[in-house]
């Protein structure tokens, strides 16, 4: 067993990944921005295979890689009108006018990077970044360096997922539906809320939730961003961005007052450099914690699109 394994099968022991993380934070120095910490990583050798479900048909929106460069460290959902409001940079695709500046009307007259130019639709993530690599590091307005996000910005191969249920029809999602999954503050706030998992390209049957996984050569390290898909049917947000969505069971059911709507799944797939020396970035007190990974989605879609995709869906066919 290898010394990184068993740093982390003992803070599992003792209260998980995130209590040892707490613990640390509480009692030592902050690490260095270029180092990382061991219970962090794991090879992805030493993950234990499972049984992975079968893919359902799903419709594949593409939305592209980020080629344009849109980066900010806003998040318009959570602090609205704060620049820099995140304290860490985030990655986009879909529509143009994300930033802590947009409202619904911005939005909607935006334009998009997606091929279905009805899908205006803003998807966003934490960059993952090469933290070896200072020089190669640009800073962005609104950036500031006191957040500790170092290192050059590694732009992911990205795919935009959207699946049926498996016992309902999905019903069209409201526009400006705001959709948040995981927690940028789960070293503080506890693993609840968690939901980002980890594998490499060619090992997807051994995935990780508490550590990045190190890839063969440094190749095919592969996020996996799942959001919650049962909508309460009133609103289009919440006061925690939380209550008016909830995850099926494990069946797929959605519960009692809520309906199913389409579920979206975020695959970003990167190349990494080889070792410990890439992480997300995160708010400051986080770490750079595997588990503070998340995403935010904001549907935004013609009638024409949305009834495209809910045919695709419920007809339980590729498109």
């Amino acid at each position: 067993m290898s010394l990184v394994v068993g740093i982390v099968i003992l803070a599992m022991i003792v209260g998980g990944t995130v209590g040892l993380r707490l613990a640390r934070t509480a009692h030592e120095p902050a690490p260095t921005p270029h180092a990382a910490q061991a219970p962090d990583y794991v090879p992805i050798e030493d993950v234990t295979p499972s049984r992975t479900p079968k893919p359902r048909k799903s419709y594949t929106a593409r939305c592209g890689n980020n080629d344009e460069g849109h980066y900010n460290s806003d998040n318009f959902i959570v602090s609205p009108g704060i620049r820099n409001g995140a304290h860490h940079l985030h990655d986009y695709v879909g529509n143009t006018d994300s930033s802590a500046a947009s409202t619904d009307q911005s939005l909607a007259a935006a334009g998009t990077t997606c091929q279905d130019r009805g899908d205006t639709s803003a998807y966003f993530w934490p960059v993952l970044r090469d933290r070896t690599d200072v020089a190669g590091q640009r800073r962005v307005p609104g950036e500031d360096p006191k957040d500790d996000n170092v290192g050059r910005v590694l732009r992911p191969d990205v795919t935009l997922r959207f699946e049926g249920n498996p016992h309902a029809p999905v019903v069209a999602p409201p526009t400006f539906l705001r959709i948040l999954t995981g927690d940028a503050k789960a070293v503080t706030n506890g693993s609840a809320n968690a939901r980002a998992s980890y594998t490499c390209v060619g090992f997807e049957d051994r995935v990780t939730t508490v550590a990045y996984p190190l890839c063969p050569l440094g190749r095919g390290l592969t996020r996996v961003l799942e959001f919650p898909s049962c909508w309460d049917g009133r609103n289009t947000d919440s006061a925690n961005h939380r209550a008016h969505m909830a995850f099926p069971d494990t069946a797929g059911r959605c519960r009692t007052n809520t309906v199913p709507v389409p579920k979206l799944t975020m695959t970003l797939v990167y190349d990494v450099p080889t070792g410990p020396s890439f992480a997300i970035d995160t708010f400051p007190d986080q770490g750079h914690a595997p588990v503070t990974d998340h995403a935010d989605f904001v549907n935004l879609r013609t009638e024409a699109s949305t009834r495209h995709l809910l045919t695709c869906l419920n007809t339980n066919r590729a498109c």
